[in-house]
């Protein structure tokens, strides 16, 4: 009797978070591993020979939002809270930002650019330092808050559809959509390019995702009033649990009408995510990725580490849940 409790426990876990966090667990693993195959020459050696850290590690900071009350507001911003034109409103610099709307309502309504800005600068450091555990999992975190300001829905107030009577849209968009048809995709984009202004090409990439917010919605809002509500939903059974989602016939209808979306935003967090690593070994003065000093894990590292795998599997999420 434990032992299925336990499995049920597990199962009812991972599908909540599934339903609510960044991009799923399998767009961000997907994401963070074939960004490591856009880098050049000494740059790809020492990622590939980490890629499955990458990978693994790709939701570390979806995991940390059991844990850290600090944690959430750096997946989104809600770019309409702040007018009709809200990227003529926002200061791209976070001192400008700071003075005009203060830290806490910035943080209220989400830190996305910032934060892209501030894990990449400490990247650039790690490099600097040649601290080959912190590169690592600073590049895992980056892709991750790269990857999430692709996402439409990271960058509205209603950011489940919540709003307009659309709730789990966010999960079927990003991560339904992906889990059925990544397979189609064609994930080629170029080599990592180098980002002369960070924090720049950080917002460039949330007004070019809050552009398609009002598609995402609208279209499977049309879509909802002209299937048959039964063929809206389905059920399944995985690990002795009854899951309830989105049909496959409804997901393939949306995920065609959107026109190549998702896998545009996939593609283009590939890129983004290469380049921002890319970038940062350029900043740090391009050190060389051997024969790196001995880094251990602090025993505090340790313990914060432990504690949010501990909440997650229990499933206590700090924050909105996405």
């Amino acid at each position: 009797m434990l032992e299925v409790s336990k499995i049920g426990v597990t199962t009812m876990v991972l599908i909540i978070w599934m339903s609510c966090s960044s991009w799923g667990f399998f767009a961000h693993q997907q994401i963070n591993r074939m960004a490591v195959f856009i880098l050049p020459g000494e740059l790809i050696r020492f990622y590939k020979s980490n890629i499955q850290f990458l990978t693994e590690h790709a939701v570390d900071a979806d995991k940390r939002r059991y844990s850290d009350t600090a944690e959430a507001p750096k997946h989104f911003i809600d770019a309409d809270r702040y007018g009709i034109n809200p990227f003529d409103s926002i200061p791209q610099k976070w001192a400008d930002a700071e003075m005009k709307f203060s830290a806490d309502l910035l943080k209220e309504n989400g830190i996305v650019p910032w934060q892209i800005e501030r894990t990449y600068y400490s990247l650039v450091k790690a490099f600097k330092e040649r601290d080959s555990l912190r590169i690592l999992r600073l590049s895992a975190d980056l892709g991750h808050y790269v990857s999430d300001a692709h996402v439409p829905l990271h960058t509205t107030e209603n950011y489940n559809g919540q709003l307009s009577g659309q709730t789990g849209i966010h999960g079927f968009w990003e991560s339904r959509l992906p889990e059925l048809f990544s397979g189609e995709y064609d994930f080629i984009t170029g080599p990592a390019r180098y980002l002369s202004d960070p924090l720049k090409e950080a917002w460039k990439i949330v007004k070019s995702s809050h552009s398609l917010v009002d598609s995402t919605l609208m279209i499977e809002a049309s879509l909802s009033k002209s299937m048959a509500s039964d063929l809206k939903f389905s059920f399944s059974e995985r690990n002795n649990q009854v899951e309830r989602n989105y049909s496959h016939e409804y997901a393939r209808a949306y995920h065609t009408r959107l026109n190549g979306m998702v896998e545009n935003q996939m593609r283009a967090s590939i890129l983004m995510t290469g380049s921002y690593w890319y970038s940062a070994w350029v900043d740090a003065g391009q050190p060389k990725l051997r024969n790196f000093p001995e880094k251990k894990i602090t025993e505090e590292e340790k313990l914060l580490t432990e504690r949010a795998e501990k909440l997650f599997n229990l499933g206590r999420i700090i924050g909105r849940k996405e």
